[in-house]
């Protein structure tokens, strides 16, 4: 099953439609991105909860690293440098965290409300090579920027 971004842009909005709370958000937002893709192994949020540190937040999957300093790792390379990070190969990153042994490919964004508030970052691991492409960057950037607009 391939990822229909239209169907699931419609179905985030709706379900969180005047929802502010950044963790109810990230919950439904992880479980809805999760299942809408077979790409998709482990779909999750890691929050910003101090400076310079992300914690594991609503997640779905197998179990994931709880603390990510973002000197370290795919994760922290998005929430250090404010960009998505696109890795068709996690062995070939350096620094990457493997917090799973399955994992090929991984795409992180970071999650940003509209005053400029960095909360945390969406990491999508993928135990296929190259799973994630542009459209993929692109269609995610957009419903973290709708659904989190006024996130707190």
């Amino acid at each position: 099953m391939r990822v229909n971004y239209h169907d699931l842009t419609q179905s985030i909005a709706s379900l969180t439609y005047g929802e502010t709370d950044a963790v109810a958000l990230m919950a439904t937002v992880a479980c809805e991105v999760h299942h809408s893709d077979d790409r998709f192994d482990w779909t999750g949020f890691y929050r910003v909860t101090a400076p310079e540190l992300l914690k594991i937040g609503p997640y779905q999957g197998g179990h994931g690293c709880l603390v990510i300093p973002f000197s370290r790792g795919v994760c922290g390379a998005a929430a250090r440098t404010g960009a998505v990070q696109l890795v068709a190969d996690v062995n070939a990153f350096e620094g990457h965290i493997a917090c799973a042994s399955s994992t090929q490919s991984e795409i992180v964004l970071p999650v940003w409300n509209d005053e400029g508030t960095l909360l945390g970052v969406l990491d999508i691991d993928s135990n296929q090579p190259a799973a994630f492409t542009q459209e993929d960057a692109d269609a995610l950037v957009a419903i973290l920027k709708a659904t989190f607009a006024h996130a707190r």
